[in-house]
């Protein structure tokens, strides 16, 4: 089972949403149920493309919410990247 972590700009990012968003208090609850897939399966995420070719997506607890994370199979460890708003056209997915 791959160890998940969060880096300390995943958290920043996190932290940021939950205040511009006005998110609810339960969304640390939410977004832990809502990656915790990638502990079992940590390749299920799209690959993206780009500039972001080396990382992998899921989505969060909700559907703009683009989780962006490395998995490194030599350690079984999943780092989540950075946490974004999938709207906003600097977002990961965006065209470079």
């Amino acid at each position: 089972m791959a160890t998940v972590i969060l880096t300390p700009t995943a958290v920043a990012d996190l932290r940021q949403l939950i205040a511009t968003h006005t998110l609810p208090a339960d969304t640390l609850q939410r977004f832990k149920r809502s990656v915790s897939a990638l502990q079992q399966f940590p390749e299920i995420g799209a690959p993206l493309d780009g500039r972001w070719a080396a990382f992998r997506f899921v989505l969060g607890p909700w559907r703009w919410m683009l989780v962006v994370y490395l998995y490194d199979a030599s350690s079984d460890r999943v780092a989540i990247v950075t946490i974004q708003d999938a709207r906003a056209g600097v977002a990961a997915t965006s065209a470079d």
